[in-house]
C-alpha cells in the first residue's frame, strides 16, 4: 500500500473548481481559513490543513467545502474511513460536487467496497459524463466485481474519449488476467506500454506473464529493469528481480536485489525470507538462520520459515533449537511423519535416546497407516511428491477445495515473489507541478532555501546551511525557537501546529499591549509562514522592514512566502487548464499567469535586496537561480548557480539544478559533469537522472 500514496500526492491541483461552484461566502473569516487550509494541503501538509479545515467546519458546519477539503487531507494520510464519511457530509450539502464523490469513490476502492465505489462512479459521471478518472475507477471496480461485461463498456467508453489512454489499456490487460486470457492481457499491455512508457505496473504485469507462462525470465528481467528505473523505491520490485536473477543462475545478483529491498524497506518479511532461502543455498547457514528469525519474530505463524530454520539448526548442529522448531511445527501439523523423524534425529544427536525412540515410532505409525514407507529422510521431497499428486488427482475430479495444511508444508522450499495486487490504482487526479523535463526525462529541481525553526534530516550528505544572519538573530535569544535554513518543507505534526497558533496569540497581545519591535513582526510572520498563512506572513514583513529597513531575515521571510503564494497560483493555473472548454477558463487562466509573473518579480527583488546587504549570500544567489528556472530564464539561472558555486563549492543543490539548465539547453556534456558531482555530494536522484539519460 506504500505506493497508493503517490497516486494522490498531486490531486490537489483541481481543488480549486469547486470555489467557484460553491459561491458560499463565510463570516468570520471562514473563505480565508479555507483557503490557509488549501495552501497547507497543496503543500502536502496534511495535518496542518485538517487543524484549518477542523475551524471552518466549527464555525460553519453547514459549508460542503471545508467537510470535502478535509476529505481529500484525509485520503492523501491514508485515512479511508475518515475521507470516506468527509465526502459523503460534502455531499449532503452539496450533491453537485463532483470531486466529493470521486473522492468517497477512491476511499471506498480501497477499502474494498467496490459497490458502493461504483455507486459514486456513476452518481459522478451523471453530472460529468466524459471524466475519464471516473470511468476508469468504474470500470476497475466492475472487473473486481467480476462484472466483466459492464467493465468492458466502461473501458470501451473511455477508450472512445481517449484512444491514447495507457492506464485504460493497463485495466483491460488485469480484466483479461481475471479471466485467465493471458494473449489479450499481453495485447493490452503491449499496447499500453507503446503509448507510454512510464507506468511501472505495466512493465511488472508483462514479467510477470512471462515469468509464469513461458518460464521467459530474460524478458521478464528487462522488463523488471524499466520497472525499477521509473520507482527505484518499492522494495517489492528488487525482490521480484532477484527471483528472476535466480532463475538465471546469477545467484549474486539476486543477493544484492534482496539486500537492497531490504534497505529500502527492512521491514520485508518477503525480502528476509528469500534472502534467507538464498544465504541456505549458498551455505551461509548463520546468516539465514537469522532472516529467519526475523521473519519468525514479526510472524510467529510462518511454518515455511519455521521449517526451513529446523534445518538450518540441524544443519549447524544446534539440536536443542531444532527440536524447539520441530516441536512447534508438529503441534500445527501432527500428522507430519518427516517431522517426527528430524526431531527424532535432532534428540537422538542430544543424546535423547528414548525421545528419539518415541518419534521415529510415531513416524512410523503414520506411514503404516498412511501404507506408505520412505528409505531416505528427506520431509520436503515427501511433501512436495504428496502434494503434487494431490493436486493432480483434485484437477481430474474438478475439486476446488482450499488447500490442506499439509501441502502447504511443500511450499517450504519456493522463493517468493511480491504480487502487484492493484496495477492500476484508483485515480483521483495523476497531473504533475514543479517538474522539469528534458526529453523523456521527469525530474525535480533541489528546492529554495527556506527559513524554518525545523532542521530538516539532511540524508544526502549530513551538511548544514549557514548564513551570518541567522547566526545573529539565534544568538540574541529574541525569537520563540532556533531559526534555521532548509532546503524543503517541514511536515508539523499536530502539537507543532497548535504551538505555532499559540506563539501567534501571544504576539498578538503583546503587539497590543507594548510598542512591538521588527523582530516582534518577524517572529509572528515566521509563526504565519509555518502555518502556510502568507499573506500574514508578508505584512508582518512589510512592517518589520519599514521598522528595520536593513533587516535582511526580513527580506528573506517575505521572498519566502512570496514563493508560497506563486505555488499556490501555479496550483489555481492548473485547475483552470482542465475545465475543458469552460466560458471563463481562458481568463482565468490569464490571470494566475500574471499573478504568478507578479509573485515572482517581488520574489526576485526580495531576494536582490538580501544581495544588496549581504553580498555573499550563497542561498540569495541559488534561491534567485531558482526563480530564473521558474520564469524560463536558463542562462540567467545557470548565472546564479555558478555564483552559488563559487562562494560555496560543496552546495551540492547547485550542482544538481545547474546540470538540469544544461541538460534543458541541450548541453549534455556540463549537464552530465554537473550531476555527477551533485551525486557525489550526496544527491542522489543525480543518478537516476543519469541512469535515463545513459539509456
Amino acid at each position: 500500500m506504500k505506493r497508493i500514496l503517490t497516486i494522490y500526492r498531486l490531486m490537489t491541483v483541481l481543488l480549486a473548481l469547486l470555489v467557484t461552484a460553491m459561491g458560499i461566502q463565510a463570516q468570520i473569516n471562514t473563505d480565508q481559513v479555507v483557503n490557509i487550509g488549501r495552501n497547507a494541503l497543496y503543500f502536502e501538509d496534511y495535518i496542518l490543513a485538517i487543524q484549518y479545515f477542523n475551524q471552518a467546519i466549527k464555525a460553519k458546519p453547514f459549508l460542503a467545502e471545508p467537510y470535502f477539503y478535509r476529505s481529500v487531507a484525509k485520503i492523501s494520510l491514508e485515512d479511508y474511513r475518515g475521507a470516506e464519511q468527509d465526502a459523503g457530509l460534502a455531499i449532503e450539502r452539496n450533491p453537485f460536487i463532483v470531486d466529493a464523490y470521486q473522492v468517497r469513490g477512491v476511499s471506498r476502492q480501497n477499502l474494498g467496497n467496490f459497490k458502493g465505489a461504483v455507486e459514486d462512479y456513476d452518481a459522478g459521471l451523471e453530472l460529468m459524463p466524459e471524466d475519464k478518472n471516473l470511468l476508469l475507477n468504474r470500470a476497475i471496480c466492475q472487473s473486481a466485481l467480476k462484472n466483466y461485461d459492464e467493465a468492458q463498456l466502461s473501458f470501451d467508453r473511455l477508450l472512445s474519449l481517449d484512444r491514447r489512454n495507457d492506464r485504460a489499456y493497463i485495466g483491460l490487460a488485469q480484466m483479461n488476467l481475471a479471466r485467465k486470457d493471458t494473449a489479450a492481457a499481453l495485447e493490452n499491455l503491449n499496447r499500453g506500454i507503446a503509448l507510454s512508457k512510464k507506468n511501472a505496473s505495466a512493465y511488472v504485469m508483462r514479467a510477470e506473464i512471462a515469468t509464469r507462462t513461458r518460464r521467459d525470465f530474460e524478458s521478464a528481467l528487462a522488463d523488471m529493469d524499466s520497472a525499477i528505473m521509473l520507482e527505484p523505491r518499492y522494495a517489492g520490485y528488487f525482490i521480484n528481480r532477484a527471483f528472476m536473477k535466480y532463475n538465471l543462475d546469477d545467484y549474486f545478483g539476486a543477493m544484492s536485489d534482496y539486500d537492497y529491498a531490504i534497505g529500502l524497506d527492512p521491514s520485508s518479511q518477503e525480502a528476509h525470507f528469500n534472502r534467507g532461502l538464498l544465504r541456505a543455498e549458498v551455505g551461509d547457514n548463520n546468516k539465514a538462520i537469522s532472516d529467519f528469525d526475523f521473519v519468525l519474530k514479526h510472524n510467529p505463524s510462518n511454518f515455511m520459515a519455521l521449517y526451513n530454520r529446523a534445518l538450518l539448526h540441524m544443519r549447524t548442529r544446534q539440536f536443542r533449537e531444532a527440536v524447539n522448531d520441530f516441536t512447534a511445527i508438529l503441534k500445527k501439523y501432527p500428522n507430519f511423519e518427516a517431522g517426527y523423524m528430524a526431531r527424532g534425529e535432532a534428540k537422538r544427536r542430544m543424546g535423547d535416546n528414548k525421545g528419539s525412540e518415541a518419534d521415529m515410532e510415531k513416524a512410523m505409525a503414520i506411514f503404516r497407516r498412511n501404507k506408505t514407507h520412505v528409505s531416505n529422510f528427506n520431509p520436503v521431497e515427501i511433501e512436495q511428491t504428496a502434494a503434487i499428486k494431490k493436486a493432480e488427482q483434485r484437477a481430474l475430479e474438478g475439486n476446488d477445495e482450499p488447500e490442506t495444511a499439509e501441502e502447504i508444508m511443500n511450499r517450504f522450499n519456493t522463493l517468493l515473489t511480491v504480487n502487484e495486487n492493484d496495477p492500476v490504482k484508483p485515480e483521483y487526479a495523476n497531473r504533475q507541478r514543479g517538474h522539469i523535463q528534458n526529453d523523456n526525462i521527469e525530474v525535480e529541481p533541489m528546492p529554495m532555501f527556506t527559513l524554518s525553526y525545523y532542521a530538516l534530516d539532511n540524508k544526502l550528505n549530513g551538511k548544514t546551511h549557514y548564513i551570518r544572519e541567522i547566526s545573529d538573530i539565534n544568538e540574541s535569544r529574541l525569537l520563540p525557537a532556533v531559526l534555521t535554513l532548509v532546503a524543503g518543507e517541514p511536515q508539523l505534526n499536530e502539537e507543532d501546529i497548535q504551538h505555532h497558533f499559540a506563539n501567534i496569540e501571544y504576539y498578538n497581545g503583546l503587539m497590543t499591549s507594548a510598542k512591538p519591535r521588527s523582530v516582534d513582526y518577524f517572529a509572528r510572520g515566521m509563526d504565519y509562514l509555518l502555518v502556510k498563512n502568507p499573506e500574514a506572513a508578508i505584512k508582518d514583513a512589510d512592517a518589520a522592514i519599514a521598522l528595520s529597513p536593513k533587516f535582511t531575515l526580513a527580506y528573506i521571510l517575505r521572498a519566502d512566502a512570496r514563493f508560497v503564494q506563486y505555488r499556490m497560483t501555479q496550483a489555481l493555473n492548473a485547475a483552470t487548464g482542465d475545465l475543458d472548454g469552460a466560458p471563463d477558463a481562458t481568463s482565468r487562466a490569464m490571470l494566475h499567469q500574471s499573478q504568478e509573473k507578479t509573485y515572482l518579480d517581488k520574489m526576485q527583488a526580495d531576494l536582490d535586496q538580501v544581495i544588496k546587504l549581504s553580498p555573499k549570500n550563497v542561498y540569495a544567489y541559488y534561491n534567485k537561480g531558482n526563480v530564473y528556472m521558474l520564469q524560463g530564464d536558463l542562462t540567467s539561472a545557470i548565472s546564479c548557480y555558478n555564483t552559488a558555486i563559487e562562494l560555496k563549492p560543496d552546495l551540492a543543490e547547485a550542482y544538481y539544478n545547474r546540470g538540469l539548465m544544461y541538460l534543458r539547453m541541450g548541453n549534455k556534456t556540463q549537464g552530465v559533469s554537473d550531476l555527477s558531482k551533485a551525486g557525489e555530494l550526496g544527491v542522489l536522484p543525480s543518478y537516476n537522472v543519469l541512469k535515463r539519460m545513459n539509456r
